[in-house]
């Protein structure tokens, strides 16, 4: 099958952006390891690179269903699979990565790895990322069954869960990013939850969920910073409102639920749902939901 197309042969905007896009950062770290734009420690960079596009990627893979939930656009789960094996593939290139920058010797990396808790946990997470590529052909969901294939699925949030652990450790004393990117997943958790619960998240529930994980956003960078750098939890949370300081993680978060909220009330004022009654939110998903399966 065509990565353009779907499956009736018409052109797929939704995958062809998908898959595009997840090309970008690819095509960025080449063009700098070959004008030698990596600094000191290419390889380290690139390390850092791929692993920070492998979360991003699999958070917005995760962001699709929420997507096509609230904007009422059922194809857009169309890009989910190229996001999910985009994610897939930067994972493994940041492992790989990893074990050249230790010359090679896949002995030495696992070693590393072993001792050192937060590889460890990524470690895992790269290897729970493969499997799930591994059982998303057509055939596996079709001998596996759509039940089991979709329990076996819902581990990405786990893997989501480790990795951002693993982004938190390695980042050490600036975890700026780490931070940003758990915020993003206390929203998207909130909202499967809310949806599980109600099975409607409509606009008040939106604008809920922006204040909420924005919040929880900023005590988790109190949390952090008080528990393992002993940098007192007042001045954290005054660092969130100093514009010397620039935009902190939680208001990022903030302003981003804000965002979705604002555009959702729009998107209903100029193409509400076809079916009457039903809210932001409220179509049910596939039976079959890939998370993390080959491009097609």
């Amino acid at each position: 099958m065509s990565l353009f197309h779907e499956r009736n042969g018409n052109f797929s905007p939704e995958k062809t952006v998908a898959l595009v896009g997840s090309c970008l950062p690819a095509l960025w770290l080449a063009s700098w390891a070959l004008m030698g734009d990596l600094g000191g420690r290419p390889v380290s960079a690139a390390i850092h690179f791929t692993g920070l596009w492998a979360i991003r990627l699999l958070f917005i893979s995760l962001a699709v269903t929420p997507a096509r939930r609230i904007f009422h656009w059922p194809k857009l789960v169309l890009a989910r699979r190229i996001l999910g094996v985009a994610a897939m593939s930067y994972a493994a290139l940041h492992l790989t990565l990893f074990v050249m920058d230790q010359g090679w010797n896949v002995q030495a990396a696992a070693r590393e790895i072993v001792l050192r808790f937060y590889l460890a946990i990524g470690a895992v997470a790269v290897a729970l990322l493969l499997a799930l590529g591994a059982t998303s052909f057509d055939r596996v969901i079709k001998r596996m069954g759509a039940k089991r294939w979709n329990a076996l699925h819902a581990s990405v949030y786990g893997i989501a869960l480790l990795a951002s652990a693993h982004f938190f450790i390695q980042s050490k004393l600036d975890v700026t990013q780490a931070v940003l990117m758990s915020g993003f997943l206390i929203w998207l958790f909130a909202y499967r939850l809310w949806h599980r619960a109600t099975n409607n998240v409509g606009l008040f529930a939106l604008l809920a969920l922006a204040v909420l994980s924005g919040v929880l956003t900023g005590l988790l960078e109190m949390a952090w910073y008080g528990l393992f750098t002993g940098i007192p939890v007042a001045l954290v949370a005054e660092a969130n409102f100093q514009p010397a300081m620039g935009v902190s993680p939680a208001l990022w978060v903030l302003m981003a639920g804000l965002a979705v909220f604002v555009v959702a009330a729009v998107w209903l004022k100029i193409s509400p749902p076809k079916a009457k009654g039903k809210a932001a939110g409220s179509q049910k998903a596939p039976k079959v939901r890939p998370s993390v399966s080959p491009a097609g």
